[in-house]
């Protein structure tokens, strides 16, 4: 963080590196991100959704990929989690779609943490901990956690075990940046700031996201 200018009240980090979020719900009708046009608005990566729970695959994952891998931005892609079913074939069923998220402009992979399951915090510390580790060794490469702050704070039991993880924090505050930061993290690395963003290329508002720089330079961590 020491490198960027943080603007406030404007919600974002000046000088930083931003990207949009999407999933099935950019798509209506079944119209195409122009993902040229993401690119050409100044956004260098972007988070796409690809699993959900055991048997959903976004339809849009594949042409999504294709278009970011052309347009030449940096593609993260997620598993929203559902804890009520079991964590390691829901991080086998990922790691399958995305092909080991291992390719040239890959980010880490991502969990998508924000309902329990039904579980109390301990087992669903367990049940992240299975879903991460399981990930971890398909791809030899380490998740990245998205989640918002009052659900660590009160489904996780604000566990400080997982700081060993980079953070995608979700907190709309329209502040200069996130925080105070929960689970023991002392950084983030993306950090989700606003649902309601316009971005070229994309119908309709968007979730947008500033890169931190904790982890290197983009390029460098995405293997670009």
């Amino acid at each position: 963080m020491t490198a960027l200018a943080l603007v406030a009240g404007s919600g974002a980090v000046a000088n930083a590196e931003t990207g949009p979020d999407v999933s099935s719900h950019q798509h209506d009708g079944g119209q195409l991100i122009n993902w040229f046009a993401v690119k050409a608005s100044g956004q260098n990566f972007a988070m796409v959704k690809a699993t959900e729970g055991l048997s959903y695959v976004n339809p849009y994952f594949v042409p999504d990929s294709i278009g970011m891998r052309l347009a030449g931005v940096a593609r993260g892609s997620y598993h929203y989690a559902d804890p009520s079913l079991p964590a390691a074939p829901q991080a086998a069923l990922f790691a399958t779609i995305t092909l080991g998220i291992n390719g040239y402009g890959d980010l880490p992979p991502v969990l998508d943490l924000e309902q329990s399951g039904g579980l109390s915090p301990a087992a669903l510390i367990g049940w992240t901990h299975q879903y991460l580790d399981t990930v971890r060794a398909l791809t030899g490469r380490t998740p990245i956690i998205y989640t918002y702050p009052n659900f660590w704070r009160t489904r996780m039991a604000d566990t400080t075990q997982f700081t060993r993880y980079p953070l995608w924090i979700a907190d709309y505050n329209g502040k200069a940046q996130p925080g105070p930061l929960p689970g023991g993290w002392s950084r983030w690395t993306f950090w989700q700031y606003t649902d309601n963003a316009r971005i070229p290329g994309i119908t309709g508002p968007v979730d947008k996201n500033s890169y931190s720089g904790a982890q290197g330079p983009l390029r460098a961590y995405s293997r670009s």
